[in-house]
């Protein structure tokens, strides 16, 4: 399985993360090429070399009509802010006078104009770029996710939010970038470390907020994050939070890989660690996947409620769910129901669990779910198409065909399952 592991260890930002993707591609200046053909407004890209702490490394510049718009020393701790962009400083500006559709302009620290779009307009510079209609639709998902960010934190509707940051050229060149490397390397699947988020205190328009800042807590929710004890700097931007939340499909510590290429992308400020998020690409047959357990004794259902209970959480999204008999208080027998679900899944497996069960209290457990590479092949048989399962890692290969199939064949020609089975599997 052709997997990405993203290692956190210093936060997350767009320009940071795009640098270590061009290094898992073949010809990371071919590439640079290819996005400066993309057609963003004013914008050109440039990969420089970098080093933090003795590592060789890369830092994607993002030219606005051929200047790089410096950081702002916008936090309580500026001198140590990280990361290229700024992506958030200036979000909490006062929306009050700002009309549907209207572009508003103000000035950053440095004098330099910040442009506040809106989602629409945002929409039509996507619109406009050379480039395919998925990766289209990533970019257009991601500042989905920031504009539902930004209306929870701020209590306005999202076709009302007015970007900042996050809606300068810098920033959808950085989102632009990591969607078309992500297509362009296209892996199977996308493991992320947990995320260091920072430490202190950020500067915004309207006084001295906590890291993360607020549109970037509200993108980390159900991701597992930290708070450095060492840095007191933001780590961890709105862009990047919002785009590791669109791509990463398990948060875990690195599996078992075949490491076939490792890139490093530098942000521009140093630390005593080194200032780096790391890209691995290579090659994995295990799935690993952390699962929550939860649990609840009854004593007082019937198998036939138990049963429904049962149907109706694994209709709701549970991955396993199965009963073990137990004794209960006064000698009563009783069985502890176990559901598997995950972790986003949570709150609305509780709420189905309290609606078709009579327990009063649920038990949690946090797991590691290990399974087998699994995947849905089709053949063809004097019968019709029959699907077939196929799993794979940890050593062992498997295949079994599809039982519905099978039991569908058995009606319409009165032959066993068993039979079929053994007959089809004789043929292929």
């Amino acid at each position: 399985m052709k997997t990405i592991y993203l290692e956190c260890k210093m936060g997350v930002a767009g320009d940071m993360l795009a640098a270590a993707l061009l290094g898992l591609v073949d010809d990371s200046e071919a590439t640079v090429n290819e996005l400066n053909a993309l057609g963003i407004p004013r914008v050109k890209y440039r990969l420089d070399e970098s080093s933090k702490c003795g590592i060789k490394g890369k830092h994607l510049s993002v030219l606005i009509d051929g200047k790089e718009e410096e950081p702002s020393d916008d936090t309580e701790h500026g001198a140590d802010h990280d990361h290229s962009h700024d992506e958030e400083h200036h979000h909490d500006h006062d929306h009050g006078d700002m009309h549907h559709g209207e572009t508003v302009a103000s000035l950053n620290v440095h004098g330099h104009p910040h442009v506040h779009r809106t989602l629409y307009e945002i929409e039509d510079i996507i619109e406009n770029l050379n480039v395919c209609k998925e990766v289209k639709s990533d970019i257009r998902e991601v500042y989905q996710l920031l504009a539902e960010a930004e209306s929870s934190v701020h209590g306005v509707a999202v076709d009302q939010i007015h970007f900042h940051e996050v809606g300068n050229m810098d920033a959808i060149a950085d989102i632009t970038a990591v969607c078309y490397l992500m297509h362009k390397i296209d892996p199977d699947r996308i493991i992320v470390s947990p995320i260091n988020a920072g430490g202190g205190t950020v500067r915004c328009a309207h006084g001295i907020l906590p890291v993360p800042a607020p549109a970037t807590a509200h993108l980390l929710r159900e991701i597992p994050f930290y708070e450095s004890d060492r840095i007191k700097s933001e780590l961890t931007t709105p862009t990047g939070a919002a785009l590791i939340k669109y791509f990463a499909d398990i948060f875990d510590n690195q599996p078992v890989m075949r490491v076939s290429k490792i890139g490093y992308g530098m942000g521009k400020k140093d630390f005593p660690q080194a200032n780096a998020l790391r890209a691995l690409l290579g090659t994995s047959n295990e799935e690993t996947e952390q699962v929550i357990e939860l649990a609840c004794n009854v004593d007082d259902m019937t198998p036939e409620e138990i049963g429904f209970a049962t149907e109706r959480l694994l209709k709701e999204g549970a991955l396993e769910v199965y009963t073990v008999a137990a004794d209960m208080k006064k000698n009563r027998p009783g069985s502890v129901i176990y559901c598997m679900c995950r972790i986003e899944d949570r709150e609305k497996i509780l709420d189905k669990i309290f609606m078709y069960t009579t327990t009063i209290g649920v038990r949690e457990n946090i797991c590691n779910r290990y399974v087998l590479t699994r995947e849905i092949g089709k053949i063809d048989t004097p019968y019709g198409e029959v699907r077939v399962k196929k799993s794979s890692g940890y050593n062992v290969s498997r295949s079994k065909l599809e039982y519905d199939d099978l039991a569908g064949i058995a009606v319409r020609t009165g032959k066993s399952i068993i039979d079929l089975r053994k007959e089809i599997e004789d043929l292929y």
